[in-house]
């Protein structure tokens, strides 16, 4: 499949970068995470998709713990039914320890985000025949504090080759799934996706992020998001 073969190609160029202090750690779920990922890319990932829903990286308790983009345990568990054991990475954090299908703490952009979805939605299946959810980058970056160290923070010479990566990875997304929309979840990932897929028969939109960190997220985040698509001519329910 398409998807994971481009999967496993990024994996590969994305082992060969290094990345110096403030990051001690890079934490690479589609690796250690890889049986959950395929699961969920052989389960939602069949193309065509109307639009694609991108997000910056994983989050330390979501993807980084499941190995699906804003994959809060309970709901890959419970409502996408995915539970595949899950590897520990190589150099683990002791203050981010990776606990996969059994990590209790919850991921506050994934809960906001599929808990959207589920409430309008219902059930995965009539999501995915319509959309599909992706990460720009797969990569993960913690200081030694255990801080998230978002991909926009670090060195020019170290986003170069990331970038560069990361973008192939998605254009190959786009191919495979043929969607007229990618709508990035914050100004990051709109920000990666209109370079990356310039020239490209599509529209480049943006949603606010669900994160807790964004002070508009925590005051309707959801309301927020159904105008910013109603904006981009987007149907977000079942009937449409």
């Amino acid at each position: 499949m398409e998807l994971i073969n481009a999967a496993d190609d990024l994996n590969r160029a994305l082992a060969r970068l290094r990345f110096a202090e403030p990051v001690t750690h890079v934490y690479n779920p589609m690796v250690y995470g890889r049986r959950n990922y395929v699961a969920y890319v052989e389960a939602f990932g069949q193309g065509p998709k109307q639009a694609i829903f991108l997000g910056m990286n994983p989050g330390p308790w979501g993807m980084a713990q499941t190995g699906v983009p804003f994959g809060d345990a309970s709901v890959v568990k419970e409502w996408m039914k995915i539970g595949h054991a899950v590897d520990r990475p190589r150099h683990e954090h002791p203050k981010r320890p990776v606990l996969g299908l059994d990590c209790a703490r919850s991921e506050v952009s994934g809960t906001r985000l599929w808990g959207a979805v589920r409430q309008h939605f219902g059930t995965p299946r009539r999501f995915f025949e319509r959309f599909f959810v992706a990460n720009y980058c797969p990569l993960c970056f913690m200081e030694q504090s255990g801080r998230n160290r978002t991909p926009d923070r670090l060195a020019v010479e170290e986003r170069t080759a990331l970038f560069e990566a990361c973008d192939e990875h998605l254009r190959r997304v786009v191919r495979a799934l043929g969607p007229r929309l990618v709508v990035g979840i914050g100004a990051f990932a709109a920000g990666r996706a209109r370079v990356a897929l310039e020239g490209m028969d599509l529209t480049v939109g943006q949603v606010l992020h669900p994160s807790p960190a964004s002070p508009a997220a925590n005051q309707g985040w959801e309301n927020k998001v159904r105008g910013e698509l109603q904006q981009l001519g987007l149907c977000v329910t079942p009937s449409c």
